[in-house]
């Protein structure tokens, strides 16, 4: 089973160019279920309902999120309704949504989990504790992937170890800059850092440099601007057994 995960998204920019690049690309690459990180899909920044149907509507059959999935209030009930879109589990239990999915393909079922990262984020539980727990919750998932939305490097390449023959594939986003470590662990996992981002390639991040600037330079924080420059789409493609769930092969992914 071929299973493309794709960076995150970033405004309309990002949002069109994977419609533009993506379903083509499903079928060039034999592309079984797709997977995309959508916490900075909407106008402004985080996500909408509009957003996340726009891809959706493009060939992404799942979503997951980060730390700016609660930035747009309107959003929160369109979390809690779906079961095809998730936010990181370690936070408040309280809050909208939830934080695994179940993708039934028939054959075998493909669990999937979101995760934050504590080192310089706002994650509520230590992700570590958080993912043991959630591992019994999806025992009948052959496959489980984890999308990892994390700050440093150190924790992401931790987990990745710490799951190493527990699940499928664990991902890093969060960083919208892709790494060159994709590779298969010692006992079947799939692992790389981060898998980038679906935004504008002359930009920090898929913002204008002049907005990061305004921060940088000056301490101000100023409204998110997507430039209106040429884009990329990044990911990885993970090739799962789906009657093992063991990774056999990892393929970096960046169309520009």
């Amino acid at each position: 089973m071929n299973i493309l995960v794709i960076g995150d998204v970033v405004g309309e920019q990002g949002c069109e160019f994977l419609r533009r690049h993506l379903p083509a690309f499903k079928k060039l690459k034999a592309v079984d279920l797709c997977i995309a990180n959508g916490e900075n899909s909407a106008p402004g920044n985080g996500v909408t309902s509009a957003s996340a149907t726009h891809m959706f509507g493009s060939g992404v059959d799942f979503i997951t999120t980060g730390n700016h999935v609660f930035k747009r209030k309107e959003v929160y009930d369109f979390l809690d309704s779906r079961k095809d879109i998730i936010r990181p589990a370690n936070f408040y239990s309280g809050n909208p949504g939830r934080g695994t999915g179940v993708i039934d393909m028939g054959s075998v079922k493909v669990g999937v989990i979101n995760l934050s990262g504590q080192a310089f984020m706002n994650a509520a539980d230590n992700p570590f504790v958080c993912v043991d727990r959630l591992l019994n919750e999806l025992e009948d998932c052959r496959i489980i992937l984890v999308d990892f939305h994390a700050e440093a490097t150190s924790e992401k390449r931790g987990m990745g170890f710490y799951l190493n023959g527990r699940v499928s594939a664990v991902f890093g986003t969060h960083t919208h800059v892709q790494t060159a470590d994709e590779q298969i662990l010692s006992e079947g996992t799939g692992y790389i850092t981060d898998i980038g981002m679906t935004g504008p390639v002359d930009s920090v991040l898929g913002i204008t440099p002049e907005t990061a600037f305004d921060w940088l330079v000056r301490g101000i924080s100023s409204p998110y601007k997507v430039p209106d420059t040429p884009c990329m789409l990044c990911g990885c493609i993970f090739t799962v057994d789906a009657k093992t769930g063991r990774c056999t092969g990892a393929e970096r992914v960046c169309i520009k």
